[in-house]
């Protein structure tokens, strides 16, 4: 019997394959976005220091979100955007973390493009 390969490893391979063309710098950092089945979480990454500027997630008790939907992950895009801001980070690359870009990840992004992201 052939055995079917389970959906996160698949989606992991996607995301190596994203990752080696995607980097993240000091001037233009990795948004990077993961979905569980309960929360959506989004981080700003520098990858020459390996470090994480900005994060946000639906976890976040200021954002009071309930369920995991396209509302809630609008609403962390607009926290990540916020937060970058302040940060004083306009531009990003994009990483989708091998996820479709549909549904949840395109209303991250969507949000935090327009509340003054750049990618």
């Amino acid at each position: 019997m052939i055995s079917k390969e389970s959906r996160n490893s698949m989606r992991l391979k996607r995301h190596e394959r994203v990752r080696e063309k995607i980097f993240g710098t000091s001037e233009m950092p990795r948004l990077c976005v993961f979905k569980s089945n309960t929360n959506i979480y989004a981080q700003i990454i520098n990858d020459e220091e390996g470090v994480t500027l900005v994060s946000a997630s639906s976890l976040d008790k200021d954002l009071k979100i309930k369920n995991n939907n396209v509302e809630a992950a609008s609403k962390v895009g607009e926290a990540i955007a916020k937060k970058a801001k302040k940060a004083g980070i306009t531009t990003v690359v994009f990483d989708r973390g091998g996820y479709m870009y549909h549904g949840k990840v395109k209303a991250l992004a969507e949000a935090a493009r327009n509340n003054g992201l750049e990618f």
